[in-house]
């Protein structure tokens, strides 16, 4: 099993693209998925990835096809 190295700052990146956007790309559905996956992932990080997700149920933010929104 190969192990995830987050990039520094990319949770918070991911958050503010996402909120700003108010879609879930594939590279973001990615992100979010290694930044879950990373043990190293402090707890308010977690915090903050859980309340986007809260959005994503409650249809604020909604999945898109694209690749990236950049």
């Amino acid at each position: 099993m190969s192990s995830l190295n987050l990039i520094p700052g990319a949770i918070n990146d991911l958050i503010a693209t996402v909120n700003d956007t108010h879609c879930f790309t594939k590279a973001d559905r990615y992100g979010m998925m290694a930044a879950i996956l990373d043990e190293s992932t402090s707890e308010e990080e977690r915090g903050c990835l859980d309340r986007l997700l809260r959005s994503f149920v409650k249809g604020r933010i909604h999945v898109c096809d694209e690749l990236s929104s950049r």
